[in-house]
């Protein structure tokens, strides 16, 4: 599969507006620094012309990651190194890359310096963050900020008692390290200290020193008279370079000085994507927004794009930008908006595997646009030694109603080139085609192997229950499962989701759907539990109820057929054909690979009286089923709703071959033994209908349209007996008892009971679905097409 250029026509992204540059007048920082991202732009711009107008151009770079800054960098105030070889520095202490990516051309080797104060505690801080010890972090990245941030008070304050510098009056601090700043942001936001580190992100500090009083102070021989007056000076220089603070905490920032000022959010672009992560954590999604921006502000600046690589190997900090404005813009209810952000974010980076996950898993585009945009990823490009595994990775989560053969290459080549066969991905790929397929025996076992290997797999967990919904005898161990989840995992919405599903499988409607809104309540985005919801008022007969829970399932998961399909079936169920016809139109329109869909296009065919269309519906259902290589069994009732059309179409021959094709599937198919003896019943076979009568009524003795023509075929072979009546004449003369008795009953059959095929997919709710129809029989899957009345007529 060659990678091909992102396929821009059919997902246009459109343009940004030009945003207004900040203002800049006297006051606080609110109003004097603005949040929107133009005058990072603005620099970015800038810098591409002229190196020289920004000292930290190549962190305004959004084709760059962060991957290069290290958390350690030595002092900028470095001594000779001493002969011995104990001071060497440490290799971490001495990394200059950070996340500003300053360029250093005039360095000089890195062992000519000894490893100061300030690198050993860059290397404290960078050991504890590595050992999780993040209270450690901060306290002392705390204090390396203090340093680097004003000046080195301890070489100072050692140099002016040795009388070699003359200690000089600075009216502003710089910033000598904003990567000492960067990660102790970071580390306030790995202890969850998020408005800390906003704070820290968004404040301003000097980043160029200003005048310098070239008038020394008193001497005598060369030395400063006195300690006291050393402390004196030391104290002068510390007070005269805060800038004031302003009512409740905001720094004052005046007009002269903000040419000399700057926040980190304005020097960095992943500053200022760590700052609005920062307010994203806080419920401040309007906030956060304005920080990035309402679009890609990088988008036209002509160095941004699928086909630029990322500069450094790591993930664009454009693409994981990108990637945020998505999650935003769902928080604030904007999908389709989030859509395109997402596709972005993957078009610009395709190891940005968050924004491919959210695109598929929140099922926001259909199955065909999902594999074209997928398929035609600037792959090649971006990762040009690994394009084709990025590729083949992600095809195994795409949806499998199509491409069948395609998705079995793509998991034998992860399996045979790639040493894959034991990865949970890719054995959850498996997983997913043959629940699909509804062989959901072989997917527990796969599910079960990948849950020995890892305790929680997300994608996994809602297949895994789904499936210990449809094995009666793992009933039981649904129990025990949902009891460890809830109690290892009570944050986890997959725990009560598989509290939900068990009462569910204990047709406990009510308190299933509390458990079913409460895991909504916790994860939005988790599609099973909004179609199981919707189950439980389908189940429960309540329709109407269930056609607003699928609808709005439909509205937040835009990309899906299911719900779509759902509500149709809701709708045949109410006899609202028009309703129905609408719906199921629609979700064939998004999806025309799914055969449960099909079945229910039948169903309707079926009951606009339109017999031959049903038939070659029904019968483009087998076929989807077989090529799929689904379970035969679980289409047991789509076989019923062939021979019902064959029969009403007087093939009556055809009919007979088909419920035996059922019979074949499940012997003990009540439905299917009564309907075959209706078939011999017609064709005047009035000893084997009788047969097949009592071996449907052994089956579901209650059934009283059996019990009926049952006594119609003992009375038709009493009279025959008696030489009362010929052959035809008795079948005549049945037809019209049947048609007579059913008219005055007027009775609709409401079919069968909906199966929960598919309250568990990861993917979204694309396998959330439940294969019963509308209508139908208590086996298989499917609707049924008959009404009562419509059962019973032999002709």
């Amino acid at each position: 599969m060659d990678a091909t250029p992102p396929p821009h026509p059919q997902f246009p992204m459109g343009s940004i507006p030009k945003l207004p540059s900040p203002s800049r007048p006297r006051g606080s920082i609110s109003s004097s620094f603005s949040y929107n991202p133009q005058h990072l732009v603005d620099s970015y711009m800038d810098v591409n012309t002229s190196t020289i107008s920004n000292p930290h151009s190549l962190g305004l770079d959004p084709n760059r990651s962060v991957l290069p800054a290290s958390p350690l960098r030595s002092s900028p105030r470095r001594h000779r190194k001493a002969k011995s070889s104990l001071n060497r520095p440490h290799p971490l202490a001495n990394d200059t890359t950070d996340v500003f990516q300053d360029s250093e051309d005039d360095a000089d080797d890195e062992s000519e310096y000894e490893w100061g104060m300030v690198d050993r505690m860059r290397l404290w801080r960078h050991d504890a963050l590595m050992q999780h010890l993040y209270e450690t972090a901060a306290f002392w990245g705390d204090k390396i900020l203090s340093w680097t941030s004003t000046y080195d008070t301890l070489n100072m304050k050692n140099n002016c008692s040795r009388g070699n510098v003359n200690p000089v009056v600075i009216s502003g601090c710089l910033l000598d390290d904003p990567n000492d700043a960067f990660w102790l942001a970071q580390t306030y936001f790995m202890t969850h200290q998020y408005s800390r580190a906003e704070r820290l992100l968004t404040r301003p500090f000097p980043t160029s020193p200003l005048k310098r009083s070239s008038t020394p102070p008193p001497t005598t021989n060369g030395q400063n008279k006195g300690k006291g007056k050393e402390a004196d000076v030391l104290s002068e220089l510390a007070f005269s370079q805060r800038l004031p603070m302003g009512p409740g905490g905001m720094i004052e920032v005046t007009s002269d000085q903000q040419e000399r000022v700057s926040r980190l959010v304005d020097m960095s672009v992943a500053c200022r994507y760590l700052a609005a992560q920062c307010q994203m954590r806080q419920g401040n999604w309007s906030e956060a927004l304005e920080m990035l921006g309402e679009a890609n502000p990088f988008r036209d600046s002509g160095r941004s794009g699928p086909s630029i690589p990322n500069l450094d190997g790591g993930i664009k900090v454009e693409a994981s930008m990108c990637h945020l404005r998505g999650i935003l813009m769902l928080k604030l209810n904007r999908g389709d908006q989030a859509r395109q952000c997402f596709m972005e974010a993957l078009a610009l980076d395709v190891k940005c595997f968050e924004a491919f996950d959210q695109l598929v898993t929140g099922e926001m585009m259909t199955p065909d646009e999902e594999w074209e945009f997928v398929q035609g990823l600037s792959y090649s490009q971006q990762t040009p030694q690994d394009a084709q595994f990025v590729q083949l990775i992600y095809t195994t989560r795409l949806r499998k109603y199509k491409h069948v053969k395609e998705h079995a290459l793509t998991r034998q080549k992860l399996v045979e080139e790639y040493g894959l066969a034991d990865n949970p991905d890719v054995l959850f790929s498996f997983a997913d085609a043959l629940y699909a397929n509804f062989r959901w025996a072989d997917c527990f076992t796969i599910t079960s192997r990948i849950l020995g290997l890892v305790s929680i797999h997300s994608p996994t967990m809602p297949l895994h229950i789904a499936c210990m919904y449809h094995l009666q005898h793992l009933h039981s161990r649904l129990f025990m499962l949902a009891h460890e989840m809830v109690d290892r995992e009570p944050e986890n919405p997959i725990s009560w989701y598989a509290v939900g599903v068990w009462y569910l499988s204990g047709g406990k409607w009510h308190q299933a759907r509390q458990y079913f809104s409460k895991t909504s309540l916790m994860d939005p985005r988790f599609a099973p539990a909004w179609v199981a919801f919707g189950h439980t008022f389908a189940l429960e007969g309540e329709h109407d109820h269930a056609v607003t829970a699928y609808s709005t399932c439909a509205r937040m998961f835009t990309g899906s057929h299911l719900p779509l399909m759902f509500v149709g079936m809701e709708h045949i169920m109410l006899s609202n054909y028009a309703l129905a016809d609408e719906a199921l139109n629609a979700a064939y329109s998004m999806c025309d690979g799914d055969p449960l869909l099909m079945n229910e296009r039948g169903v309707m065919a079926y009951n606009h009286g339109e017999y031959e269309k049903a038939a070659s519906l029904f019968q483009g259902t087998l076929e989807l089923a077989q090529v799929t290589q689904s379970s035969r069994k679980s289409w047991a009732t789509t076989y019923i709703n062939l021979g019902t059309c064959y029969r009403r179409l007087g093939r009556l021959d055809d009919a007979l071959e088909t419920y035996q094709k059922v019979l074949e599937l499940d012997p003990r198919h009540a439905v299917a033994l009564g309907f075959l003896g209706m078939v011999h019943h017609l064709k005047g076979e009035l000893d084997p209908a009788i047969v097949k009568y009592h071996e449907s009524l052994s089956i579901d003795p209650a059934n009283p349209h059996i019990l009926e023509v049952l006594n119609m075929a003992i009375d038709s072979v009493t009279h025959r007996a008696l030489g009362q009546a010929t052959p035809d004449m008795e079948v005549r003369q049945a037809v019209k008892e049947l048609k007579e008795t059913y008219m005055k009953m007027g009775i609709k059959f409401k079919g069968k009971e909906r199966a929960l095929l598919g309250i568990g997919l990861p993917r979204a709710i694309a396998n959330a679905t439940a294969p019963g129809g509308g209508v139908g029989s208590s086996a298989g899957v499917g609707g049924n097409v008959f009404e009562e009345g419509d059962e019973m007529n032999l002709g």
